[in-house]
C-alpha cells in the first residue's frame, strides 16, 4: 500500500496525532464500509464487522454503536487517490464521511492514502487460502486495518 498520509486533517481541539490513544479506521463503500479499532500505543489495529451502506449513505445508528462502544479518540479515513496521486469521486465521497464523522462525534479525523489497501488485503485472504468470494467475504475491515496501521506507522 502506498503510505502518504493526506494533510487533511481537523484538530479542532488541538489534538495532535501523537497523542491519539484509540483510533477508529474506516475503509469508506458504497454499499460496506470497512471498520478497524487500532491503539497508538502498539501501532496494530484489528478488523471490525463491516457496516452497511445504501449507495454511499452509511448507517448512521450503526455507526454511532460502534463509537460508543469503543470510544475513540479520532477517526482515520482512507482515501481512495487514483494510482497517479489524483483524487476521483471517492476521494470526496470519503472527505464527506470523514467531515460527517467529525460533525457528529466532534472528534478528530484523518485522511489516509489507502491506494492498494483492498488489493492487498484480498491478496492476504488469498494467500491464506481463504475464500475468494469477496462479495460474501468481505475484506473491508482487513482494508480499514492496513490503512490504520499503515497511519499508526507514518504519524507514530
Amino acid at each position: 500500500m502506498t503510505g502518504s498520509i493526506s494533510t487533511e486533517t481537523s484538530l479542532d481541539d488541538n489534538q495532535k496525532p501523537n497523542t491519539v490513544r484509540s483510533v477508529l479506521g474506516f475503509d469508506f463503500g458504497t454499499t460496506r464500509i470497512g471498520v478497524a479499532i487500532g491503539q497508538s500505543i502498539t501501532g496494530t489495529a484489528q478488523p471490525l464487522d463491516p457496516l452497511k451502506a445504501k449507495e454511499g449513505i452509511p448507517n448512521w445508528d450503526e455507526i454511532t454503536r460502534v463509537v460508543t462502544e469503543w470510544k475513540p479518540d479520532a477517526f482515520v479515513v482512507g482515501l481512495p487517490l487514483d494510482m497517479d496521486g489524483s483524487e476521483n469521486e471517492m476521494c470526496q465521497r470519503a472527505r464527506k464521511f470523514a467531515k460527517r464523522l467529525h460533525g457528529r462525534f466532534n472528534l478528530p479525523y484523518h485522511m489516509m492514502d489507502e491506494r492498494l489497501s483492498s488489493y492487498e488485503a484480498k491478496g492476504q485472504v488469498i494467500a491464506r487460502g481463504g475464500n475468494r468470494n469477496f462479495k460474501e467475504n468481505s475484506v473491508d475491515g482487513l482494508a480499514a486495518q492496513m490503512i490504520l496501521e499503515t497511519w499508526f506507522a507514518e504519524s507514530y
